[in-house]
Order: C-alpha cells, then sequence, then structure tokens
C-alpha cells in the first residue's frame, strides 16, 4: 500500500518561543548563584545579621578592628581590609576596666606600632607627695632691710662707707655731720651740767637734776651714743659733728649721699641690707598648694655651686593667686651666714612633706578627654583598650593614680594621640553599625 501524501516533520518552534526558554533558563541561573552567596560564610547578608548582633555580642565573636561592622563567629581575616578578626567581649584578651565613653579597644599590628613610634611603660608603685621640687630665685630678706635715717639738719663733713655693695658692721661710721644745731644742743647740755654742780649743795639741787636731764634726752633722740656724753662731761667741749653709725651688719644697697651734701630729716643716705638670711621664692601651682604649709622644711640647690646643699624652712605662703601663671608665691627663709647665697640667683627648692605610697605612671600617658581622663592599656598581641582613670598628685614627670589601672599594668605613653584618634572612629563606625 503507498501513500502518495508525504509525511510532515514535527513543527519547528517559532522565534518567540525560543526567547521565553532562554529568559527561563537565566532566570534560574541568577537564583541559584545568589542562593550559593547567600549562604556563603562572610557574605553581604552574613555581615548585616553580625551588625545587629554588635549590641550584644556572644561569648565567641570576632570583629574588625578597622572595620566594627564586620563580625564574625570564628577567628579569620577581614574581607575588606584583610586585617585579622579581633575577639569582642567574653573574647581572648578582654579586659575588665571601666568603660570609656566614645571609645572602643584598638588592635595595632607591630610593624604599625613602630612606624607610629608607639612607646608603653608599667604602672608602678612608689612615693607620693613626699617632694614638691620646683624653681626658686634667692631674694633679699625684706625684714632685714634698714634705712639710715637723720633727726637733725646737717652738712655732710665726712664720709666712710662710699658705695653700694660695700659690706659694714654694726656700729661701723657711715659718716660725720656738721650741725649747728646739734653744736648748740651739746652747749646747753655743758650748761645744765655746770649749774647742776652750782646747785648741788641748795635746796636746788633737785632742779639741777632736772636740767641735765633734759637736755640729755634732746641729745639721746638724736641718736648720740651714751660715750658722747662721757666724753662731754670729761672734756667739757662740745663736739663739732656727729658721726652717724650702722644700726646693722649686712651691705649698703642704696647710697643717696656724698660728700659735703646737705641733709635734712627728710632724706634717706643710706639702705643696709642684713644677707644673713635670705628668701628662695618659688612658684607652686595650684593643683600641689594643698601640700605646702608653713614651717615644713626644705632644701635649696644652686647651679653655681654644684653638690652644696643649703637647708631652710616655708614661712609664707601667698594668700592670692596669680591669675596668668596660676601659681602662688612661697617664701623659703635660707639662713646665710657665710654669705656665699647672692640674691637674684636662680636655684632648684624641694620643699619636703608627708609621703604615702600610690600608682605612679608618666604624665604622658594621661588624655584629657573633657568629662573624663583616658589612659591606653596593653592587653597583648597588639590590642590596646581605653580605661577611664582617675588621677591625684603630680609627682616631677608623673602623675598619681586613684583608680582605673593596676599595678604592672602598660599604658601608652607615646602615639597615643594617634590611637585615641583610631579609638573614637573606631567607636563611631560601631555606633553607626548599630543604627
Amino acid at each position: 500500500m503507498s501513500f502518495d501524501r508525504p509525511i510532515l516533520d514535527a513543527p519547528t518552534p517559532t522565534r518567540p518561543s525560543r526567547l521565553r526558554t532562554l529568559g527561563l533558563v537565566a532566570l534560574g541561573l541568577i537564583a541559584g548563584v545568589g542562593g550559593t552567596l547567600l549562604l556563603r560564610p562572610g557574605a553581604k547578608g552574613e555581615h548585616r545579621h553580625g551588625t545587629a548582633q554588635a549590641a550584644a555580642p556572644g561569648p565567641h565573636m570576632y570583629q574588625c578592628p578597622m572595620h566594627p561592622q564586620i563580625i564574625e563567629d570564628h577567628a579569620g581575616d577581614c574581607p575588606i581590609c584583610g586585617m585579622k578578626l579581633v575577639p569582642m567581649n567574653g573574647g581572648e584578651g578582654e579586659s575588665a576596666g571601666p568603660a570609656v565613653e566614645d571609645h572602643a579597644a584598638v588592635t595595632i599590628d607591630p610593624e604599625r606600632q613602630q612606624l607610629i613610634g608607639l612607646t608603653t611603660a608599667r604602672v608602678l608603685e612608689g612615693k607620693v607627695g613626699g617632694e614638691l621640687r620646683t624653681t626658686a630665685i634667692l631674694a633679699v630678706d625684706e625684714t632685714r632691710v634698714r634705712k639710715v635715717n637723720l633727726k637733725v639738719d646737717g652738712f655732710v663733713d665726712r664720709l666712710f662707707v662710699d658705695f653700694v655693695g660695700k659690706p659694714v658692721a654694726k656700729g661701723q661710721p657711715l659718716f660725720s655731720l656738721y650741725s649747728p644745731e646739734f653744736v648748740s644742743a651739746q652747749e646747753e647740755y655743758l650748761l645744765a651740767v655746770r649749774t647742776r654742780k652750782g646747785l648741788a649743795a641748795g635746796a636746788l639741787a633737785q632742779s639741777g637734776d632736772d636740767l641735765v636731764a633734759s637736755a640729755r634726752r634732746r641729745l639721746a633722740l638724736w641718736d648720740v651714743p651714751e660715750e658722747a656724753f662721757d666724753r662731754l662731761e670729761r672734756t667739757g667741749v662740745a663736739q663739732r659733728d656727729i658721726i652717724l653709725r650702722s644700726p646693722v651688719s649686712g651691705v649698703v644697697t642704696a647710697k643717696n649721699v656724698v660728700q659735703g651734701a646737705r641733709l635734712t630729716p627728710a632724706d634717706i643716705p643710706f639702705e643696709l641690707t642684713d644677707l644673713s638670711h635670705v628668701w628662695a621664692l618659688a612658684d607652686v601651682y595650684e593643683a600641689e598648694l594643698a601640700r605646702v604649709k608653713v614651717g615644713q622644711p626644705g632644701t635649696l640647690t644652686l647651679a653655681s655651686m654644684p653638690g652644696k646643699t643649703f637647708r631652710g624652712r616655708v614661712v609664707f605662703v601667698d594668700p592670692i593667686l596669680d591669675p596668668k601663671t596660676r601659681t602662688a608665691k612661697l617664701r623659703l627663709e635660707v639662713p646665710n651666714p657665710k654669705g656665699e647665697l647672692k640674691p637674684g640667683t636662680y636655684g632648684e627648692a624641694v620643699i619636703q612633706g608627708p609621703a604615702h605610697r600610690g600608682l605612679l605612671v608618666p604624665m604622658d600617658a594621661v588624655l584629657d578627654a573633657g568629662t573624663q581622663k583616658v589612659a591606653f592599656v596593653a592587653l597583648g598581641k597588639g590590642r590596646f583598650e581605653p580605661r577611664a582613670i582617675t588621677t591625684g598628685l603630680r609627682v616631677g614627670d608623673q602623675v598619681e593614680i586613684l583608680s582605673g589601672l593596676r599595678s604592672g599594668d602598660e599604658v601608652i605613653t607615646r602615639a597615643n594621640f594617634l590611637v585615641d584618634s583610631e579609638s573614637r572612629l573606631g567607636a563611631a563606625l560601631a555606633q553607626m553599625s548599630r543604627r
């Protein structure tokens, strides 16, 4: 049996049907790849999940120190920067220290530490408050300054001390003064002495004594010494000049007289200063004033006399603070029997006070963060944690730690400003990732 009619082939697909088929295959591939990426560790979705847990990380969570939004549940490397992930709260190397606002722990590898010059120092126990060191300048003891004055007009007849700085002894002649009033007063005294002798045998003997006493008192008020009265009574001749003598031992610090000058009671011919004791004036900062009290012992050393120490005591603390320097003047009285200490010389004063044991760190380890003070503690493996601390007394270039650190802790002393900036940045990024 034959068929004249040809057998027909299967229908050939049209162009639109082929495009529809290719589209379905592509969508299937995209869905498969997307599902695979979502299941891979470290994928974007998992990072977002880790970020949500940043507020309450688990016991084995790890975080990138440079990208706090990267949080994993296993150790590894950051997919962004390649740094090693570090343990979070409850992980290895964590320290139970007081929290610091707007700061986060940072990790710095040894190479970066060397690059930025990071150095650390240990928190050690030491003596606190025993000594207060400050610079000092020697000054004249103002209570030992004397001015030579006159109580009668006259003319300088002879000058025995003729330049500033000359040392004088108590009772040494300074100058002789010719005064007509002084000569007249001596004549009156001699007349009173002779009158007393004439009235000694009569009823007016008491009047003669009163007359001599009155004339003598007048001369005594002019600082005439006792030996001058004896000489007057012995010789019966009035002395032409009155000799002015030094009231103290010291040096001449001012001279306002020349030979032949006329002087009145208003003039000050000489100023004399007793340098057997001098003052060491030192500046004490406001924070250290509580450590200084009148009567405390102290020592003074001078660069001009190395190896020598002079002892003294605090005799005065200025009750008014200098508003510009925020310091108060301290006065240390130092004996100067040999005249070695010269006013105007600079030195170092050490005030001795009661001491106690405490924790000390270098001043460079303390950062003022505004409302609190911060120190960065090394936890090991390049990890540094910010600690809120409370400071006490300053001891030279060190400061006492009252709270926040323990003995033996290592704190950053150099490059801590860079570490502080990175810590603040990390805390800010972590805060943004929690929103």
